[in-house]
């Protein structure tokens, strides 16, 4: 089995320095660095997990805690591109990533039990009910963590700017001439806080009279419920002259199934999605982007300095979207 005495003998550095590049330290020159993993590959050399563990009392392992109430897994564009940045990113700084689960060897457990038996050393928690009493005990725990679209006091979290979102679409339907505008929201969450609170804020700002009917719950990824809640507004007496989808997914769904029965009347008003993703950037949605990418970047960076530097300090972090004019609102 090779060593690391030998990689350094024939890199001509010391064991040290050849310990911290195959460790993904940063104390060290990238050029020097990526000689000497690229000796250590040529090499056959494998670093043991277990002696690592051992020496560092780290397994450079994070556990990711994704918890799928839409029951759509990771084809939703949006927690997927979260997840991929979130992966290259640890990767970047030598650490992996393994989804964490409720059950051990088939029997039930905790996620805090999963994450102790897998012994990661931090946790990210992408998706998940952040009330569950389960997601309490991880969050209390010492394991370091980062939260994505949701603050706890005791931890740091990253979170998207869903409040300025909903203003600038609403902002951006007045300046079309639009008054008349209803909010299809998704589930009573935090982030849907945030986006009625942007959704009534603007249109205070603007001398908007919100119609109470124009306000419906109903929910995120699912095209069944943004159709039949389309339909509902489209019922009305007094139509909205544009109508804000919970997500792009639902929106391009009802379109859809609009299309099918041969139905223009969705047609005739303007709509408008959330989150960006590329479909409805092809097609001409107008829409707000998040930025799924630094969320999931800046979430590692966060967490990676959490483990290796741990302080007790909390970082909160807002991350900005941006506005997609698109040809799916008119002007009146």
């Amino acid at each position: 089995m090779v060593s690391m005495k030998e990689i350094a003998r024939n890199c001509g550095v010391s064991v040290a320095t050849v310990s911290k590049a195959l460790s993904g330290k940063k104390d060290i020159s990238k050029a020097t660095s990526d000689k000497i993993r690229k000796v250590a590959e040529e090499m056959g050399y494998m670093l043991n997990a277990s002696a690592r563990a051992l020496k560092t009392n780290r397994t450079n392992n994070i556990g990711v805690l994704f918890v799928d109430n839409m029951s759509v897994g990771l084809a939703h564009e949006y927690f997927s591109e979260i997840l991929e940045s979130f992966r290259w990113a640890a990767e970047e700084n030598g650490y992996d990533i393994t989804f964490i689960n409720n059950h051990i060897g088939g029997m039930s457990s905790t996620y805090l039990n999963h994450c102790k038996y897998r012994n990661f050393d931090g946790v990210v928690i992408i998706s998940a009910d952040f009330k569950d009493p389960q997601i309490l005990e991880l969050v209390d725990s010492d394991i370091p963590l980062v939260c994505i679209d949701y603050n706890y006091d005791n931890c740091s979290s990253v979170v998207s700017d869903n409040t300025k979102g909903l203003k600038q679409l609403v902002k951006y339907a007045h300046s079309m001439g639009h008054e008349k505008i209803a909010f299809i929201h998704g589930e009573m969450t935090d982030v849907t806080k945030k986006r009625l609170n942007g959704f009534f804020n603007a249109c205070r700002e603007l001398d908007i009279k919100v119609n109470d009917d124009y306000v419906i719950e109903g929910k995120y990824h699912d095209i069944d419920d943004s159709y039949v809640n389309a339909r509902k507004l489209l019922a009305l007496e007094d139509k909205p002259t544009c109508i804000i989808f919970p997500d792009d997914y639902s929106l391009i769904g009802t379109m859809s199934r609009f299309a099918d029965e041969k139905d223009d009347s969705l047609q005739n008003i303007s709509v408008i999605g959330y989150d960006g993703i590329k479909m409805a950037r092809f097609i001409g949605l107008t829409t707000y982007q998040q930025d799924a990418k630094s969320l999931g970047m800046l979430a590692c960076k966060r967490l990676v300095d959490a483990i290796e530097n741990p302080s007790g300090i909390y970082e909160h972090s807002i991350v900005a979207g941006h506005l997609i004019e698109g040809s799916s609102v008119r002007k009146i």
